[in-house]
């Protein structure tokens, strides 16, 4: 029998970034006891990352901006396969969940009179992303951190989740250990919201720190959750690409939205070649106007380097293919130029863009107010995930809940910048409150011991087969470079059929995965575990995206370039068959609310 430590509550909370504190600090409110289990340390959440701003329709520094415009922008970027209503609570909510954090103690950046300063950015229609310079995602960490240890929320931090555990066809609790020792831990609980974020760490190149592998998904799948949209991976069109070690790092879009403009190696602006058709009304075709518009000219269109991240991505792509690619297999972005226009540039820029500002001083030796970096695409964010009741958050799993970027709808093809960061206080929000409401009206259900048993067995079985030719490590690095390769910006059906069967290969060798050394701090075997996550993860994403003969939005197939009028009526749905096999097949999607078809007719 394996030993293990009991904890209970009636709300637990699985991720510690800001969906998860968000919804921790909402379920506390009503009294229920709540916990909150982080793989990492707190504070060191993947929301840090996000820099540029959190999208909500205030019309600080544009007063035509209402939620009505936010609920077009967001439903056209996602090529209209968002969840319609998950798109109307988004924008709707928005504002009053951004002013809530301020009253929390967020420190935002202001207007001249005072007002939370807000920004453009990609896909926007007006200035609409509040900020605080470029460390927004850090600013909301701290202060629901801050707000949050003060509710009486229990924290254990660098606890990672094996399994889900069920009793009666509901979630009953998780089963996890310690990263330190690990021993292994059981948290019993009504109710289980996952936010566990994303799956950047199933690719080679990305933005996404270590924990990011899917693991929140791939529990949800396991456990009987229903995922949607697994094909639409977001790849963010500007992370550092020299030197190597740190390829990947994430350039925030603030930079294009404070002027930064994309150039190839023959120093041309590159974007204006290709501008969509859905957008061409939308966009400059000069580089005067495209400025103007950065400096909150409401009269002027937005420049090309700030149309939707998939296509930006895309048009980067193309240029390092066809040879006019930076040194190092970039292009560059500067943001220099603007002394052009500004006579206090460095200090401006220094100003606006802080943490650029020095990441690149002290990473790549680079001043970026004098000198263009060099950027290329990197994996950044999944637009596919569990899915859940737009209004609830619940999944089809009876007492499991899910938000921020591990949960499916509101993003659908393609997601916005800065609706990563109000998608966490909405839908977090709101995960909280019905998981909340969930445990005060049902029973806590047993621990399910054979279960534990199992679990436990299948956690210890790299030591029990002892050294062996297999290496956690090893599988991981080549699943990471299949993934980019074949699973990747650009798609083909020979290429996604063979990543299926690579990774039918790659579950093989994790089971044969062996260990010499004993379960205190062992990489090794944390990454051995790791493996079912993303190997799950991988394999939704490459079936799902075989399954979807098209391009739109995050997915691209060289073999099927255009968008399909009946692929845009559905959604890839993913489910474990009880075979344990994964089942793919076609879902239809809802018909969208007949006011909300008129609000994108007028306003489209």
């Amino acid at each position: 029998m394996a030993e293990y430590e009991k904890f209970q509550h009636d709300v637990l909370v699985i991720g510690s970034g800001g969906a998860g504190l968000r919804a921790a600090i909402e379920a506390s409110a009503t009294g229920v006891t709540v916990g909150v289990v982080s793989k990492s340390l707190l504070g060191k959440a993947h929301t840090v990352m996000a820099e540029g701003g959190v999208a909500a329709a205030l019309a600080n520094v544009d007063n035509r901006d209402d939620w009505k415009v936010h609920f077009t922008d967001t439903m056209r970027g996602g090529q209209y396969l968002n969840n319609w209503r998950m798109a109307e609570l988004h924008a709707k909510e928005a504002p009053d969940r951004v002013r809530e954090l301020e009253a929390w103690g967020a420190l935002f950046d202001r207007t001249k009179d005072g007002k939370i300063l807000q920004r453009n950015f990609g896909g926007h229609k007006f200035p609409r992303l509040a900020h605080v310079g470029d460390r927004t995602g850090l600013e909301m960490i701290r202060t629901l951190q801050d707000h949050g240890i003060h509710q009486g929320i229990d924290f254990y931090q660098e606890y990672t989740v094996i399994s889900l555990l069920k009793e009666d066809g509901r979630v009953t609790g998780a089963f996890a250990y310690d990263r330190e020792k690990g021993r292994f831990k059981v948290f019993q609980a009504k109710a289980i919201i996952i936010a566990t974020g994303g799956m950047g760490k199933i690719y080679k190149i990305t933005s996404n720190s270590w924990e990011c592998t899917g693991g929140g998904i791939s529990l949800a799948y396991h456990a009987g959750a229903e995922l949607l949209d697994m094909e639409f991976i977001q790849f963010h069109p500007t992370g550092m690409v020299w030197p190597p070690s740190v390829r990947g790092l994430l350039i925030t879009e603030g930079v294009r939205g404070e002027g930064g403009v994309l150039r190839n190696s023959e120093g041309n602006r590159f974007m204006f070649d290709d501008v969509p058709d859905l957008y061409r009304h939308q966009t400059s075709d000069n580089e005067e106007e495209g400025w103007k518009y950065t400096q909150g000219d409401p009269n002027a269109k937005r420049p090309p380097e700030l149309l939707t991240r998939d296509h930006v991505a895309r048009c980067i792509y193309r240029e390092v293919k066809e040879g006019r690619g930076s040194p190092h297999g970039g292009v560059f972005l500067d943001i220099a130029w603007i002394k052009e226009k500004i006579s206090n540039a460095p200090e401006h820029i220094k100003r606006k863009l802080p943490s650029m500002y020095h990441q690149f001083k002290e990473l790549a030796g680079i001043d970026i107010t004098q000198e263009p970096m060099e950027v290329g695409p990197t994996t950044h964010y999944i637009m596919g995930g569990i899915k859940v009741d737009p209004d609830s958050q619940m999944t089809a799993m009876p007492g499991l809940f899910a938000a921020g970027e591990c949960a499916v709808g509101l993003h659908g093809a393609n997601r916005l910048g800065g609706n990563s960061l109000s998608d966490l206080l909405v839908f977090g929000k709101r995960a909280g409150e019905f998981a909340a409401k969930f445990a005060q009206e049902n029973n806590q259900a047993p621990i399910p011991e054979q279960q534990l048993e199992q679990e436990a067995k299948w956690a210890l079985a790299p030591f029990e087969r002892g050294q062996t030719e297999e290496n956690a490590f090893h599988i991981q690095g080549e699943l990471q470079e299949m993934m980019q390769d074949l699973v990747g910006i650009v798609r083909t059906e020979e290429g996604l059929g063979d990543a299926v069967n690579r990774i039918a290969g790659y579950w093989e060798r994790a089971e044969k995965i062996g260990s010499g050394g004993n379960r205190e701090f062992d990489p090794g075997w944390h990454t051995a575990l790791d493996l079912k996550h993303m190997l799950t993860v991988a394999e939704s994403i490459a079936r799902a995206a075989k399954e979807r003969k098209e391009s739109r939005g995050g997915h691209y197939r060289q073999d099927y370039v255009e968008k399909s009028d009946e692929y845009g009526k559905v959604n890839i749905s993913v489910r474990k068959a009880d075979d344990g096999s994964m089942e793919v097949k076609q879902v239809v999607k809802d018909p969208i609310r007949e006011d909300l078809q008129q609000i994108i007719e007028e306003l489209g």
